[in-house]
């Protein structure tokens, strides 16, 4: 058998028919629940254990430059490309190796696995068990390695990359019996054993951590995802698929009705790569950042001039290692794929047409709990006329918020993030490099508030973000025509004058 791709394919399933001496004509009703193994039912990763496994059983007689890093890349990471290559080619490296041998090895570690196991999954074994669904390990270590474990689990059945053997029955040959069973691999092999075993997936459970297990968990009825890497954040986000944790006391998610979890994780990735040198259609200055608390309930409250403000809202806070939760309009939440994206990360829908005050008590559990929330007072982006005026206008809301939660209240003024992306455009100019316009932020020292009247902490509100703008926005300014024409959005047909009075900051 040979180095280290046997085992450091942590990559997770496969099974590609069963073995001789398994109950063949075993059938269930209904669906199944497939596991794949590494991040997902063990902690961690099982190519360490399985390759010093190999090592002492003589099987694996070099270890590969960097291992202990791939490894720890890994348990960080999750599966990539060059390591699934790597335990690919790991068949050719068997070849001529003894299966017994690799068995007696896979049953040496197999309760070191066991105690890898997450502390949450067998209460998840048996809720499929009670509910007469087969128990199945899906995963793309190698059959011969992992069976030992999977009988200590006392598992159903296990799909995994299966090898082949000479005709003397114990000497691999180099060659795979059956799918590599990773990605579509996987399913494949998945697909195989539901059919042979009078499966149906509609009905099954699928659980894993990879992007890459994703065509296994779009063929099952109930896709889950545990510990995801940060890929299937995303993938889970962008398709409401719950997500679980097995590792803790299991709690709700912000992602359709999964485990929480997976909306800060989403937004703490996105953050990452939040930052002005990934703009560079964009010339952005900050400034002021200190002002923020780096802990306790905070509500940063900004002008809006564009759909970009939440972008240059989030770099600030990016500075800060914080996270954040927006308050946003239920039209956002309601876009295809964004809108998807901004509940997973935390944000909270704002129906103003409810009058209903649920959006400000998630807002005001969150500061209670030591978190941000963002918000734009003015509510909208200004129109026409309006979008110019000096003096901004905003509601109450913040005004209540901070009533509500005594927290902190951070001003932050935006300018010049209306070149970047004005309301009449449908997507931002990135294509403005060479003469990226300028945007500002400039996050001001705490608003001080009195707490007797929301009208007038409102005005304090707005004042406060109007003194960090530039002295231009302090002028009263006659627009072009252009630049009205800039404040609208696509296919306005309202009645520019009535602009002045449309959002009166009485709610």
């Amino acid at each position: 058998m040979a180095s280290e791709p046997i085992i450091d394919d942590e990559v997770d399933d496969v099974d590609a028919g069963d073995d001789p001496d398994d109950d063949a004509d075993i059938e269930w009703d209904g669906g199944a629940a497939f596991f794949d193994l590494d991040r997902t039912l063990l902690k961690g990763a099982s190519g360490e254990v399985f390759s010093e496994a190999m090592r002492t059983a003589g099987l694996v007689t070099r270890t590969i430059p960097g291992e202990k890093f791939l490894y720890n890349l890994f348990n960080t990471v999750g599966e990539t490309l060059p390591s699934m290559a790597l335990a690919r080619q790991a068949v050719t490296f068997a070849k001529g190796h003894s299966r017994a041998a690799a068995q007696a090895a896979a049953e040496g570690v197999a309760d070191r696995l066991v105690d890898m196991v997450q502390p949450l999954a067998e209460s998840v074994f048996e809720m499929h068990r009670e509910a007469g669904r087969p128990v199945v390990l899906a995963t793309t270590t190698p059959y011969d390695l992992v069976k030992p474990f999977a009988d200590r689990l006392g598992l159903d059945d296990v799909i995994a990359t299966r090898y082949s053997v000479d005709d003397d029955g114990d000497t691999y040959d180099g060659t795979l019996a059956g799918p590599f069973v990773w990605s579509a691999g996987k399913l494949e092999a998945a697909r195989a054993w539901a059919d042979e075993h009078g499966i149906d997936m509609g009905a099954s459970y699928a659980y894993s951590d990879s992007v890459y297990d994703t065509p296994l968990l779009s063929a099952v009825g109930n896709p889950v995802v545990v510990n995801p890497d940060p890929r299937m954040i995303f993938m889970a986000a962008a398709r409401r698929w719950p997500t679980l944790s097995l590792e803790d006391a299991p709690r709700r998610s912000r992602v359709g009705s999964g485990i929480e979890g997976v909306g800060l994780e989403l937004q703490k990735i996105a953050l990452t790569f939040t930052r002005p040198s990934m703009v560079p259609f964009a010339d952005i200055d900050m400034h002021g950042v200190e002002h923020i608390p780096r802990e306790g309930g905070v509500i940063l409250v900004a002008n809006h001039r564009s759909y970009f403000d939440a972008s240059v809202v989030s770099m600030v806070v990016a500075k800060t290692g914080r996270s954040v939760r927006f308050l946003g309009k239920k039209e956002v939440f309601d876009a295809p794929v964004v809108g998807t994206l901004a509940a997973a990360m935390g944000g909270i829908r704002v129906d103003r047409g409810t009058g209903s005050d649920e959006p400000l008590q998630a807002a005001a559990d969150a500061l209670a709990n030591g978190e941000m929330v963002a918000m734009m007072p003015q509510g909208t982006i200004p129109r026409g006329p309006a979008f110019f005026e000096p003096k901004l206008k905003g509601r109450w809301g913040a005004a209540r918020l901070a009533q509500m939660s005594g927290a902190t209240v951070i001003p932050i003024g935006l300018w010049g993030t209306e070149k970047v992306w004005p309301r009449s455009a449908r997507l931002p100019n990135v294509l403005n490099i060479a003469d990226a316009p300028t945007v500002l932020a400039n996050v001001g020292e705490p608003v001080k508030l009195k707490g007797k009247s929301l009208d007038a902490d409102t005005k304090r509100i707005m004042k406060a973000i109007v003194a960090l703008l530039p002295p231009e926005a302090h002028e009263r300014h006659d627009p072009t025509p252009d630049e009205l024409a800039s404040t609208y959005p696509p296919g306005y047909s309202g009645d520019p004058d009535g602009e002045h009075e449309r959002r009166p900051g009485t709610d």
